[in-house]
């Protein structure tokens, strides 16, 4: 077996991470499970078209899926995540493309620096990852703290509307995604868990080949965000149902797609 060649990309690390694995799982097969389809590309142009001017943070960077497009047309972005492996990919594609991809291992619920933000993002479902609603409102309320007056907040995350429509009344219900190329494809089996958890394991065919990746999250609603947002100070903007900009729909968009914004006469404590 293969080892890939160090990165000349450095990882900044900030104190108290607490990982929870997901990388472990899923770094290997990550960009296979969300494929290069152009969708992290328009969503890069979606967050840019929103972006007030100034620095750029990401919070749940992964392997940097969205957030190398979006540095090309934004510059810089600063990415945060807890998961060593997600962050070796991304180092690898910094290495490889020369995107100003900072980062750095921390975990989003303390991470701190000294800059402030145009735009702070966490997309991907990432809030949700967070299964304790008292700490996903700490790491929205860490993410406003890194605003500039008048930024921008984005947060993308499953809509429970939909995956308990899914579920047709069930506590469990599996289905197959197929991708372009023959005989590959993600097949999923979900569980509704009782207190308004998911957990899904997925299931990644090719070339004869399967990845399997298992993950619990919280189905954070529209709402539970607002009011994370509101306590900490953000107002809402807008909110769509996907990166095309669609209505946000309660039981039949994917994900809800929330833009907060940061009075701009706000002072800072």
């Amino acid at each position: 077996m293969s080892t890939a060649a160090p990165s000349s990309t450095s990882v900044a690390t900030a104190p108290e991470v607490q990982d929870i694995g997901y990388g472990r799982v899923f770094a290997d097969f990550y960009d296979r499970l969300l494929p290069h389809d152009g969708s992290a590309e328009r969503t890069a142009e979606v967050l840019a078209s929103w972006h007030p001017g100034g620095g750029t943070l990401e919070l749940g960077v992964g392997t940097g899926r969205v957030a190398v497009p979006l540095s090309r047309l934004s510059g810089e972005v600063v990415g945060v995540d807890s998961s060593p492996e997600m962050l070796q990919r991304l180092c690898e594609t910094v290495d490889a493309t020369g995107a100003p991809v900072t980062p750095v291992h921390g975990d989003i619920r303390t991470y701190a620096d000294d800059s402030r933000y145009g735009l702070v993002y966490c997309i991907c479902a990432t809030l949700s990852l967070i299964c304790d609603p008292a700490e996903q409102r700490t790491a929205v309320a860490r993410a406003a703290r890194h605003l500039a007056p008048g930024g921008t907040l984005v947060v993308e995350t499953h809509n429970p509307g939909f995956v308990t429509a899914l579920h047709e009344g069930l506590a469990r219900t599996s289905f197959f995604i197929p991708y372009a190329e023959p005989g590959t494809g993600v097949q999923t089996y979900s569980t509704l868990i009782p207190g308004g958890l998911w957990h899904a394991s997925h299931l990644v065919h090719e070339g004869g080949r399967v990845s399997i990746g298992t993950e619990i999250t919280r189905l954070t609603t529209a709402e539970d965000v607002d009011s994370y947002a509101a306590d900490a100070g953000l107002v809402l903007v807008s909110r769509q149902g996907d990166w095309a900009g669609s209505p946000f729909q309660p039981e039949g968009s994917g994900v809800h797609i929330s833009r907060y914004r940061r009075p701009a006469s706000e002072e800072r404590s």
